[in-house]
């Protein structure tokens, strides 16, 4: 389910309406009350000329003329109308390419949503299924699901995720389990890449190289309003630094669109424009939540997440190998590896059992070597 809201602090007219149609609307206009004026014994010669709106003949309003003086002051209200137009608009600042790239946003963006309480136990229900050691963080979502059903908000609402937890247990597997299960755009940031913060929400255009962030682009090419955002390892994200000497790190560009009063209304760097970003699904994900600033941690409390145990690990490999239609031969082997006290020691992770899948599904679906 999904309704539409808008989403740009933005006006757009028509681009039909320009400098030529706004001249012919007023000279029209001008002959209509010149019409009124005219005295009635003017009028019998020609009073059985037929409407020019019918595509008939001459209207009596074509016999009336426009000076030169006419035309000045047309002209002269015309251009003040596009230029108040123009200012209208919120967008005059942007680049035409910019401004066609917005135009997209200009009937609204859908607002994905649950059908009712019961569709958001099966969510639930699907997530828990195939991530149990994940029930703290499903928890959360599932009674944010159902919450949004019973206060009646048009589109779902999930607060900001923040999944603490050891690496390799599927953390950002969860994120976009969720997605696929929502029918929404998934977007993953890694934290640790260059420049992290602006990777999300875009550079202004007086830094170098300025270009609009992925939260915006997701939104623009999915036009959906509440999409799924991971940011993975988000304490491990390093601060960019203009060309004069300003830091700008990720925690501030996140706190922002973390609540949702601010977020509502908030500013893109890049396009200068606001936007309605109060209904994006955030999901940060740790390694040691520790390190991460207090602003940032009273935003998103931390969900602590476990290891998982062997057994979660080789019923996980076991699901897997169902969706993949591996042999119960190599599903038992990669269960039987996955067990041998040598990897034990390590706690195997679900990247290392993922990696072991690939390969035995390149290794049976693959050519015949002959």
């Amino acid at each position: 389910m999904s309704n539409t809201i808008p989403f740009i602090e933005a006006r757009f007219f028509n681009p039909a309406e320009g400098r030529i149609e706004f001249e012919t609307r007023l000279k029209k206009h001008l002959r209509k009350l010149r019409c009124g004026k005219i005295p009635p014994e003017l009028l019998t010669p020609i009073s059985d000329v037929e409407d020019a709106d019918d595509g008939q003949g001459p209207d009596l309003m074509d016999f009336i003329g426009i000076s030169a003086h006419d035309a000045t002051r047309i002209n002269r209200r015309v251009m003040r109308l596009l230029e108040r137009r123009k200012a209208a608009s919120g967008l005059e600042h942007l680049k035409s390419d910019d401004r066609a790239r917005l135009e997209v946003l200009k009937d609204g963006v859908r607002l994905i949503s649950i059908r009712n309480e019961h569709h958001a136990d099966e969510l639930a229900a699907a997530l828990h299924e195939d991530m149990p050691w994940m029930a703290p963080a499903t928890e959360v979502v599932w009674h944010a699901m159902r919450r949004s059903w019973r206060e009646g908000a048009p589109g779902l609402r999930i607060p900001p995720l923040l999944l603490d937890g050891p690496p390799g247990i599927g953390k950002s597997r969860l994120a976009r389990l969720l997605g696929k299960l929502l029918s929404t755009s998934t977007t993953v940031i890694e934290a640790t890449g260059e420049n992290a913060s602006f990777g999300i929400v875009g550079s202004q255009r007086g830094w170098s190289g300025s270009y609009p962030g992925r939260l915006i682009e997701t939104v623009l090419q999915s036009r959906i309003a509440n999409p799924v955002m991971v940011v993975d390892e988000v304490e491990k994200a390093g601060r960019a630094t203009s060309t004069n000497g300003h830091a700008f790190g990720l925690a501030e560009a996140l706190l922002p669109l973390l609540e949702p009063l601010t977020a509502q209304r908030w500013s893109c760097p890049y396009y200068q424009v606001k936007f309605d970003m109060s209904w994006v699904i955030w999901v940060l994900t740790s390694n040691d939540c520790r390190l991460l600033p207090e602003p940032l941690l009273s935003r998103c409390p931390p969900i602590r997440l476990r290891h998982l145990t062997l057994a979660e690990l080789q019923a996980f490999v076991r699901r897997e190998g169902a969706k993949r239609d591996l042999s119960e031969t190599s599903v038992e082997a990669i269960c039987e590896i996955l067990s041998h006290p040598s990897l034990q020691r390590h706690r195997p992770s679900l990247r290392v059992a993922a990696r072991m899948l690939q390969r035995a599904a390149d290794l049976e679906q693959g050519p015949t070597l002959h």
